[in-house]
Order: C-alpha cells, then structure tokens, then sequence
C-alpha cells in the first residue's frame, strides 16, 4: 500500500524533478510527438537552468514521495487574481494506476485553495488520454490552443476547474 506524502520542492531537487521527467516523459508523448520534439521541448523546459527560471519566476513545484521516493511531480502558478495554472503533474510509469496522479492533483488543489484560488486551470495536448484522468477529477473543456515551442506546436485542450 504506497504512503503518499508532498515535499515543497526548491531548486535543491531539481536532479529528482529531472530524473522524474526522463522516466515519463517518452511513455507519455512517445506516440504523440516526434523523438526531435520531445529532446527540443525537454532541453528547453527541464534543463536545470530552465526549473530554476520557473520556480524563482513563480512556479510552485510540489513533490510527490512515496514513503521518501520521489515518485511524481507537479507546479501551479498563479496566472491572474484567484485562478491557477497547472503547468505541470507527472507521476513514474511504475507509479500510475496506484493512487498517485490523484492525491498529487488534490494535493496541488489543496495547495491553490490555500493560496487564495477559485479556479485551477491546464492544458493537456489533444491526443493525451490523461484528458480523462482530468474529466474524472472534475475538469471541463473550455477551449483549445495550439502554442509554439521553437519550430514544433503543442496542439492543447484547455481544462478548467472550479475549487
């Protein structure tokens, strides 16, 4: 039976938010981008200059522990007054269908209502089955937007929650 707990992350566990990255992120795009996307996008987002730049500029990176492994991640940011972006949540290939995604998304919830959100919103890329996962945990399509990232495009859904 995994013991879920969350560690407020700082620049101190970038290595753990980079090695979390490397192990999910070709199980989780692999069919959905190309190799080449999937190398640019990680080079620009999670090179550990880039994480630092997002937690210094505002991202609040909570860090998902099984008993003391990290198992899975996530970051909110407030994008205007009372509503929240999901930019990130990622939890292990080996810790999916265990729990984790959804004690990790009601964490990052509980975390936003904490700091004064009403809305948390993220985007999910359009061929990405967790959509559902998000619908599941009460989540609602409100648009759509596709958005540049150097040469490639992220064709995303936009999902909104009420807190």
């Amino acid at each position: 039976m995994p013991a879920f707990s969350i560690k407020h992350a700082n620049v101190a566990d970038i290595p753990e938010i980079i090695s979390i990255q490397e192990k999910t992120w070709e199980p989780t795009y692999g069919e959905i981008l190309t190799k080449e996307q999937i190398d640019y996008m990680f080079d620009k987002i999670y090179s550990p200059g880039a994480l630092k730049e997002q937690m210094l500029g505002g991202q609040h990176f909570l860090l998902l522990l099984n008993e003391t492994r990290p198992e899975g991640f996530a970051s909110v940011a407030e994008e205007e007054p009372e509503k929240f972006k999901l930019h990130k949540i990622y939890v292990l290939p080996s810790t999916q269908g265990t729990g984790a995604g959804k004690f990790l998304l009601q964490e990052a919830e509980n975390f936003v209502r904490g700091a004064g959100g009403k809305v948390l919103a993220l985007n999910v890329n359009r061929f990405n089955k967790a959509r559902h996962f998000y619908e599941k945990q009460g989540y609602t399509v409100t648009g759509e937007k596709d958005i540049p990232i150097g040469p490639y495009w992220m064709n995303d859904f936009i999902l909104e929650k009420t807190l």
